[in-house]
């Protein structure tokens, strides 16, 4: 009986242990790294189920320089991006299937209104893969259409 009653407070001591540091930000589960054609790398969250990508960056007060987000849908088509409670500017890069940029709305700039008064942003070349940095990233990182991205 002592040895089960061992068992029983030390299974549970071991477990969290062999947890390690938990996550304080359940985004580090879905995140990847993009290079950049200059070698720099960006930690990208990862958007692709149909929630996580209508959520975005919703409601976030910020987003660090060397973070973003990264879109990736099943299929190319053309994707037009809103910013509705966006609190931020965003850069929004649009890559086509072989993750070369096609498109490119720099400084987007947020819509804290009402949803019908949000405007739609690019969506004008057909693309697989959206990136979002803060606004002024692309250009301070040298992104430009016909860079090619790896991720």
């Amino acid at each position: 009986m002592a040895a089960l009653f061992r068992l029983a407070v030390l299974a549970p001591a071991l477990l969290l242990i062999s947890c390690g540091r938990p996550s304080s930000d359940l985004s580090d589960l879905r995140a990847r790294m993009v290079t950049l054609p200059n070698g720099q790398k960006i930690r990208a969250e990862v958007a692709m189920t149909p929630v996580q990508m209508q959520r975005g960056m919703m409601f976030r007060d910020s987003l660090p320089r060397g973070q973003g987000m990264l879109f990736i849908h099943a299929r190319p088509d053309y994707y037009g991006y809103w910013m509705f409670q966006v609190k931020i500017p965003l850069d929004i890069i649009w890559m086509d299937s072989n993750r070369r940029i096609v498109e490119i709305s720099a400084n987007t700039p947020p819509c804290p209104g009402r949803a019908s008064e949000c405007p739609s942003y690019g969506g004008k070349e057909m693309a697989q893969y959206i990136l979002e940095l803060g606004g002024g990233e692309a250009a301070r990182l040298g992104l430009q259409v016909g860079s090619v991205l790896s991720f």
